[in-house]
């Protein structure tokens, strides 16, 4: 049985400064990891002799390391504490990057990149637990607004450095730049990550305790609610991502610079709609924000789809549409999250490891239906997304505000 000493956490209403700077950091290694090397795919074929799929699934085995480095390093971060598991990821992350810079062959690569997704895992996870232990519920939605926001300039910087690294020193470099930077992390967490978790709030019991956790976890409703919304909400994203080469070039006739500054600007209003959220938690509930930030974003994808459907697909509809859905795609990030983990409050590396692998799970589902429409992805797209939308908001129901783990669960 597990053992829990405490039902809550002793919260503060304020994160330290250097703490948040380093989660912030820590919080980047994902984003990067994906996107910073992705200008050197050309490169990376034509050196191995490999064709695009081969490359491409040295992408995939980041994704899957990062989503297994979650799902195993949150609850190991509930037994042994905080700080250890992220010290040890951010070592493993620098080691297996700087490999990437080194290997002889696309195979070798992608052992690297498992490892580097895996370690570079318990930045993530294990920084959303740590914030849980230190602070209040309002400030945790805060925070967690901040560091989504922070989050989703990652994606719009990182191919661009990449670009300009890859091209004027080649794409091993890019590893060694993420190299370095996963150093840092390291540097960073060892100076100002401390340990949140002291021994008499660690879960017991050994790994029947870690799969007992897990069990009280999944069978939270108010928990599983809000993580279904921000999953559902993930796979919305997911829907667009997959499909907005074809939308933006095929459907609105977009040049590719055209299309690569829509996309920047998708990914910058939800940055800014998550900074405004995170000033408006406190005089505003959390859980009210995400009610508002669901409703337009599901207003904006039916929206979107009734236009589809009517043949008006100028530039400014759909345009114009994303940018609504963005603008709610903000406001549910931090919420969501905030609002899940305050249900499991003394497991929170847990439940911080399933809401991300469940983000991971339903995007990798989604992705690929919307090429089920050829190049014609308008409706397969907008369809995806109102669905997608409307199983966020129908999550909702799940919701108790009495689900939370007690002593002994």
């Amino acid at each position: 049985m597990t053992t829990l000493r405490s039902t809550r956490p002793v919260n503060t209403s304020r994160l330290p400064v250097p703490l948040t700077i380093a989660l912030a950091l820590l919080s980047f290694v994902g984003p990067m990891g994906v996107d910073m090397y992705l200008p050197a795919f050309p490169r990376l074929a034509a050196e191995f002799g490999v064709d695009p799929a081969g490359v491409q699934l040295t992408l995939t085995a980041f994704l899957v390391g990062f989503a297994l480095g979650q799902l195993l390093l949150g609850p190991l971060s509930d037994r042994y504490g905080r700080r250890r598991p992220i010290l040890a990821g951010a070592a493993l992350c620098t080691a297996a990057t700087a490999a990437c810079a080194l290997v002889p062959s696309v195979e070798w690569l992608v052992v690297a990149r498992f490892l580097a997704g895996f370690g570079g895992a318990a930045g993530l996870v294990i920084g959303r637990a740590v914030i849980l232990d230190t602070v209040d519920e309002t400030a945790a939605a805060r925070l967690f607004g901040i560091l989504m926001a922070l989050g989703g300039i990652a994606p719009i910087i990182a191919p661009l450095v990449g670009g300009i690294v890859s091209d004027n020193v080649g794409w091993r470099a890019v590893f060694w730049t993420l190299a370095a930077g996963s150093a840092l992390n390291f540097l960073v967490a060892l100076v100002a990550v401390p340990e949140s978790l002291p021994p008499e709030r660690r879960t017991g019991g050994g790994s029947n305790g870690t799969a007992s956790l897990l069990r009280s976890v999944l069978t939270n409703r108010s928990y599983l609610g809000y993580t279904f919304v921000l999953g559902f909400g993930f796979a919305a994203l997911f829907c667009y991502i997959a499909a907005s080469p074809f939308l933006l070039q095929h459907v609105l006739g977009l040049t590719v610079g055209e299309s690569s500054v829509v996309f920047a600007t998708g990914a910058l209003t939800t940055t800014l709609s998550s900074a405004v959220n995170a000033r408006l938690v406190g005089r505003v509930s959390p859980e009210r924000l995400l009610r508002v930030g669901l409703a337009t974003m599901l207003a904006a994808a039916v929206g979107l789809l009734a236009a589809t459907l009517a043949g008006l697909t100028e530039r400014a509809i759909p345009l114009g549409g994303l940018f609504v859905f963005f603008l709610g795609l903000g406001m549910i990030l931090g919420n969501a999250t905030a609002l899940a983990l305050r249900c499991v409050p003394t497991a929170a590396g847990t439940g911080s490891a399933v809401l991300g692998t469940l983000q991971n799970v339903l995007g990798a589902l989604v992705a690929p239906l919307m090429g089920l429409g050829g190049r014609d992805v308008g409706v397969p797209l907008f369809l995806g997304m109102t669905l997608c939308v409307g199983l966020a908001s129908l999550s909702l129901r799940l919701t108790r505000t009495d689900a939370v783990i007690r002593p002994g669960a």
